[in-house]
């Protein structure tokens, strides 16, 4: 049998499963937000962004990977996030948090602003190791998602997808999401190849998504 193109990832071996549990259990702080490229903080350390259509589940995925409740702000008003918000993990790492995109519920100037931020940011940041592109596994990967996966090739930025409320939709749903987002990809070469299917309410996909930011180099 052929495999499957962008499989699964794999539940995380006893060293890497340890090395993110002990990553996300440290301190992790909020450092700033970065309204404009200046104001990003040194780059001193690898990082990770997370980025994702609006309303996608971004910040419940970031609370539940570093397990407090409210480190990123969940809202029921999409498009609410309009910075860069960056949080330290110990001393290791950065997590990024981009603006969500795809719908705001802001003037049109200040979504147009920020969305020129998100794209100077992915296209600039020597230290940005991995993107996690966020696709709701009830929708797949939408025309918006594709673009920011364009832009991430440009910019040669590995990017991961990252599914997010597997638990709102039937396996066979889930199936048939999958082989969509499996076609989406193949036209993208800075795709990386797995997938990672989470839950932020059931905890599915947490341990192997911290164990896939603790053992980046």
């Amino acid at each position: 049998m052929t495999p499957l193109p962008f499989p699964l990832a794999e539940e995380p071996e006893t060293a890497a499963r340890e090395a993110g549990r002990l990553l996300f259990a440290g301190p992790v702080d909020f450092v700033k937000g970065v309204v404009a490229m200046p104001g990003l903080p040194p780059a001193d350390r690898l990082e990770v962004c997370f980025a994702g259509r609006s309303n996608v589940g971004k910040s419940s995925l970031i609370n539940a990977l570093t397990g407090r409740k409210s480190l990123a702000r969940a809202s029921n008003t999409p498009g609410r996030t309009q910075e860069i918000n960056y949080f330290a993990l110990g001393e290791e790492r950065y997590l990024v948090d981009l603006p969500g995109y795809g719908y705001a519920e802001a003037p049109l100037p200040i979504v147009e602003k920020w969305q020129r931020l998100l794209k100077s940011y992915l296209a600039g940041r020597q230290t940005l190791r991995r993107a996690f592109v966020l696709v709701d596994t009830r929708h797949g990967v939408k025309p918006v998602d594709d673009e920011i996966m364009q832009l991430l090739d440009r910019s040669a930025v590995t990017f991961q997808v990252v599914m997010t409320k597997a638990d709102k939709v039937s396996r066979a749903e889930r199936m048939a999401i999958l082989d969509q987002v499996r076609g989406a990809l193949a036209k993208h070469p800075a795709a990386y190849p797995e997938l990672v299917v989470t839950s932020s309410e059931k905890g599915d996909g947490i341990e192997t998504l911290r164990a896939i930011i603790a053992t980046l180099e």
